[in-house]
C-alpha cells in the first residue's frame, strides 16, 4: 500500500493486511538501495501470526518516490513520522545494514517509540572504503560487484540456498541494479559518516538482539559484539556460515531469532 510521508507517495507492505489498532506492530528497514523485498519470509510469517507489519520502501527506494536522504538521523526522523502517519505509538524495528543503523538511531533517540530492536548484519562505526564510495559516486557497476562478492559467506558462493530454485548473488545483484542512479553512493555515505552510533546505542531502553553472520565480511562480527556490550542487556545470535546478506543466506535461522526478539 501507498501511504503519504512528508507529502510523497511511500510504499509500505503490508502483507495485504490493514493496519489496526490493538495489535503489535513490527517495522522493517532495509539496507543500501535495496527495498522492502528482501524481508519477504519475516514479513509474511509476522502477519499471518496477528503483527501488524510495515515492511517500508525508504524515500527513493523500490516503489517510494522522494530523494534518498544523506543522513542516517534523517531516515530515523522519516521512520518515526512514517509512524505517525500510520498512527502507531511504538514498534518493534528490524533492521538490516544501513537499516540497523537507522532502527539504532530510532531507539537510541525515540526511546517511548521503540518497544524492541533487532541489528542484523550490523556494525558502528560503519566505515565504507575509498574505492566503493568512488565506484558508487560514478554509477560504476563495480560497486554493486564488489558488494555483491563481500556480501555473501564463501559458502554463498558455491549456492546452498534454503529456497530451492533461487540464486543468491544474481539475486542480489539484480537488486542492487534496480536502484536509481546515486542512490547506493547516499546511502553508503550516509553509512561512511555516521558518528550517532555509540551515543544511541547507550540511550537504548528496549530489549536488544543483534543477529549476526559468522562470515560477514563487511559487518564483522568482532565490530558488533563491541557495540552490543553499550546496549543493557543486548543478546546475541551468530549464524553459522552465513555472510552479511542473511536474508537470503539463512531466512530460517533469522527468522528464528526474530521470534525471540519481536
Amino acid at each position: 500500500m501507498k501511504i503519504q510521508v512528508r507529502g510523497t507517495a511511500t510504499f509500505i507492505y503490508t502483507g495485504a493486511d490493514e493496519i489496526t489498532s490493538g495489535k503489535q506492530t513490527v517495522v522493517f528497514v532495509h539496507g543500501a538501495s535495496l527495498d522492502h523485498t528482501v524481508w519477504t519470509l519475516p514479513a509474511r510469517y509476522f502477519v499471518r501470526h496477528g503483527y501488524n507489519v510495515v515492511s517500508v520502501d525508504l524515500p527513493g527506494h523500490g516503489l517510494s518516490g522522494g530523494s534518498p536522504l544523506p543522513k542516517i538521523e534523517q531516515y530515523a526522523d522519516w521512520l518515526i513520522e512514517l509512524l505517525d502517519a500510520l498512527k502507531i505509538k511504538q514498534a518493534a524495528i528490524v533492521g538490516h545494514s544501513m537499516g540497523s543503523l537507522i532502527a539504532l538511531d530510532c531507539a537510541g533517540r525515540y526511546t517511548d517509540r521503540v518497544r524492541a530492536l533487532a541489528l542484523v548484519g550490523t556494525a558502528v562505526p560503519m566505515p565504507v572504503t575509498e574505492q566503493l564510495l568512488n565506484s558508487a559516486l560514478e554509477n560504476n557497476h563495480a560497486a554493486i560487484e564488489i558488494l555483491t562478492q563481500w556480501g555473501h559467506s564463501p559458502q554463498a558462493h558455491f549456492g546452498g540456498n534454503e529456497t530451492p530454485g533461487m540464486w543468491m548473488i544474481a539475486g542480489l545483484m539484480r537488486l542492487f541494479e534496480r536502484g536509481a542512479k546515486g542512490v547506493l553512493y547516499n546511502d553508503l555515505n550516509a553509512c561512511n559518516i555516521y558518528t550517532g552510533g555509540e551515543q544511541a546505542a547507550q540511550n537504548v531502553r528496549c530489549p536488544t538482539r543483534f543477529i549476526l553472520g559468522e562470515n560477514d565480511m563487511l559487518t564483522p562480527v568482532r565490530a558488533a559484539r563491541n557495540l552490543a556490550e553499550k546496549i543493557l542487556h543486548a543478546q546475541v545470535d551468530v549464524l553459522q556460515q552465513a555472510g552479511h546478506t542473511i536474508m537470503s543466506e539463512k531466512p530460517n535461522s533469522l527468522l528464528n531469532s526474530l521470534i525471540k526478539i519481536v
